[in-house]
């Protein structure tokens, strides 16, 4: 089964009703709440009761599909007339996710149901620059962990979503010249993992898996959580590095070949002199990023070597590092009136290991000093709500969207041979 996204149906959920839908798309009018009876899908499909009963008993086959708790029926009644009509329900216990968050040093894994909901999950250190086999195999080992601290059967996962610090070509699963991930560069990471899931697990070898970029899969998750209702959303990861992910009418915005919010390696005059990890001169991430944010406080006698040190000592309320912060804020606050006038967006959220008052003071002072007041108007300038499991979150989400998206659910369907 291939893993690439399907923009049209990330940002659609696939056809929708109509004379020609499939069972596919009848799951999807349910998911969505849009139709939640049997003649409420009629009535939307156009599709008679005979057809709309047999597209239903697949999915009820494949156990996608469930009728309300006890048979409850619809209080509304059904829009056909006649008696109180049963109300469908996605059954969400037939399956789980598993999500993986890489930063440098560390990792969180979790193991995830349907609607989202955490069952399980871990975080530990796992340094990114130990390479794409070992770390990858070492997701494996926790990802067979969290099976049985569940007590879940490797077959109950649906799929795997993988959420990295770097540029991926959402078409491939690959990373594309990461900054800050050496020897991941064109690595087969999905072929990998589904090895990893394989060996430790002794589950399916084909397993889908989806791979993006870590800010996409937090704004994601953010804008699916907590903003539903937001058009144009964008997220500022500020960590060891910095990173954007945009979500426009509820689909991830990455780019041709996912390149889209790379906002770290804008370049700022303020970094003229400063070296980035990217081997150029004068980007934003060498001025503002935690690494710098460390550096600066290392060069001032306060040890530290990235940005999970500099949140510490921000908790800490160390007034070194709460200036630092709050330096760093403005700069990116200066890239971001460019971001917030081109794109117009009705949130601006800051997450990372820097997002706290400081840095979000820094922030604002010359967002709203440079950008257009029209661009500003509508804006809500906000911090994390899912805080760190918000990649996992959106990872969760993402493979849930994928694989029960009209088209994709049909090829399931038929594999199971229901």
């Amino acid at each position: 089964m291939p893993d690439g996204l399907d923009r049209d149906e990330q940002a659609t959920g696939g056809r929708g009703g109509g004379p020609h839908a499939g069972a596919g798309d009848l799951l999807h009018l349910v998911r969505s709440g849009r139709a939640t009876t049997r003649g409420a899908l009629q009535q939307v499909t156009g599709l008679s009761r005979a057809t709309v009963g047999q597209r239903l008993d697949r999915l009820f086959r494949a156990g996608w599909l469930r009728e309300g708790a006890g048979g409850a029926p619809d209080k509304a009644g059904s829009p056909l007339g006649g008696r109180p009509a049963v109300r469908l329900e996605f059954d969400d216990a037939h399956a789980v996710v598993l999500a993986a968050d890489l930063e440098t040093r560390h990792a969180r894994t979790a193991l995830l149901g349907l609607t989202g909901e955490i069952v399980a999950e871990h975080a530990g250190p796992l340094a990114i620059e130990e390479g794409p086999d070992a770390v990858i195999g070492e997701l494996g080992v926790r990802f067979a962990e969290l099976l049985r601290k569940a007590d879940r059967a490797p077959e109950s996962v649906c799929g795997i979503g993988l959420a990295v610090p770097g540029p991926v070509d959402s078409e491939t699963g690959r990373v594309v010249q990461p900054p800050i991930m050496p020897g991941w560069d064109g690595y087969d990471i999905r072929g990998r993992l589904r090895r990893a899931f394989a060996e430790q697990t002794g589950g399916p070898a084909g397993i889908p898996v989806l791979v993006d970029n870590d800010a996409n899969l937090m704004a994601y998750g953010e804008q699916r959580a907590s903003y539903p209702q937001c058009s144009a959303f964008a997220l500022v990861k500020v960590s060891t590095g910095i990173g954007a992910g945009v979500v426009v009418d509820g689909a991830v915005y990455r780019g041709i070949d996912g390149g889209a919010g790379d906002i770290g390696h804008i370049r700022v005059p303020e970094g003229a002199e400063a070296l980035c990890k990217c081997g150029s001169y004068g980007c934003l991430a060498a001025v503002a990023s935690g690494r710098a944010v460390a550096r600066r406080l290392t060069d001032a006698g306060v040890p530290a070597a990235s940005g999970a040190d500099v949140r510490r000592l921000l908790e800490a309320g160390n007034p070194d590092a709460m200036g630092f912060a709050r330096e760093a804020g403005r700069h990116v606050g200066e890239v971001l009136a460019t971001v917030v006038t081109l794109l117009n967006p009705g949130v601006l959220m800051i997450a990372g290991d820097l997002a706290g008052t400081p840095f979000l003071t820094g922030v604002r002072e010359l967002l709203y000093q440079r950008a257009l007041p029209r661009s500003t108007a509508h804006l809500e300038v906000v911090t994390s709500r899912l805080g760190e499991r918000a990649a996992l979150m959106g990872a969760g989400t993402l493979v849930v969207e994928h694989l029960y998206a009209p088209r994709r659910a049909e090829e399931r369907l038929a594999a199971l041979g229901v």
